[in-house]
């Protein structure tokens, strides 16, 4: 099996969500070729620690950590201890630490180098966390909320920095570019907000409002910069995925399959050319960026797919 995943094969699918189970994929084939079971809870979101040996699962009151380079169906490495679900999960760019956010108004950061499985740093909101967002500096978490406040951590001060884009809209989810110059923040009114930012190297980000668009006619449940930070594609309630370009915010593609349902999750492809997403309809489906097409699908989870996990060898 091991020329199927890990290190000698530089693409790592993985999609979860409702049946209990993570699959893993060859990306180009659509040929499931591992499943584990996850049988305490849904999956709520998917990511691949940046030295390609882990896969964290976060789910209702833990993150489990699975082995991309081996067989092993359980996973090496449980973070428990939290209270109910963790909604968000992703790393420092050289793996130091893990950072969380969940629904028990929290984000948290986990110290992968010590053995001890105790969260570092804790940071309280005043509502459910839907989503955390790691500036590129690798300074600042920005923290979207349930009541609609976008919350700007600053690791290194402490400093905390706040706002509303709109009152009583849940932020769903936030994405900054790998340029660190423009942040998207979706909610469930179907609204995008786009900021450009300045600062974030010494000192702390700026945000600057720049815009604000009714990309879905439902709730935006993932906005998402491409790796060359000229796209930026939203999923939604409203059963399609849409990519804009960020020179003008006109739209690109609209990503659409009669049977799709909410779309959850998303990921471009290292070269921006192609995107996965994950829906409602048991389905992941990979695309292409310029015409809409689909490519690819990855069919066999018994209920929705909400979140997904993809690297391959253009990203670094």
């Amino acid at each position: 099996m091991s020329g199927h995943n890990g290190n000698s094969d530089p693409v790592i699918l993985a999609t979860a969500g409702y049946d209990h189970t993570i699959r893993f994929w060859q990306a180009h084939s659509g040929i499931c070729y591992r499943t584990v079971q996850h049988p305490d809870s849904q999956v709520n979101a998917l990511e691949i620690t940046p030295d390609k040996q882990l896969l964290a699962a976060s789910g209702y009151q833990h993150i489990r950590m699975y082995d991309l380079n081996s067989n092993n169906p359980n996973p090496v490495i449980n973070y428990d201890g939290i209270s109910k679900n963790v909604t968000g999960v992703g790393f420092q760019e050289d793996g130091k630490w893990m950072y969380t956010g969940g629904e028990d108004n929290s984000v948290r950061i986990w110290d992968l180098r010590s053995r001890n499985l105790q969260c570092q740093k804790i940071f309280q909101v005043d509502a459910p966390v839907n989503c955390v967002c790691l500036h590129p500096n690798q300074g600042e978490l920005f923290i979207g909320d349930q009541s609609g406040s976008i919350h700007v951590w600053d690791l290194k001060t402490n400093n905390n920095e706040h706002l509303i884009p709109e009152k009583d809209a849940s932020i769903q989810s936030i994405s900054i570019d790998p340029m660190g110059t423009m942040m998207a923040a979706t909610n469930n009114k179907g609204r995008c907000y786009i900021w450009t930012l300045t600062g974030g190297r010494t000192d702390t980000t700026k945000l600057h409002a720049k815009n604000k668009f009714e990309a879905h006619s439902r709730c935006i449940l993932k906005c998402l910069f491409s790796p060359d930070s000229t796209l930026l594609a939203t999923t939604s309630a409203d059963q399609t995925a849409k990519i804009w370009k960020t020179a003008d915010l006109s739209l690109l593609t609209n990503l659409r399959e009669n049977t799709q349902r909410w779309v959850w999750d998303c990921a471009f492809s290292g070269d921006s050319q192609y995107i996965i997403t994950a829906s409602s309809d048991n389905i992941a489906r990979l695309w292409s960026v310029d015409s809409g097409e689909v490519k690819k699908e990855y069919s066999g989870h018994q209920k929705a797919v909400v979140c997904l996990a993809f690297r391959d060898e253009f990203v670094q």
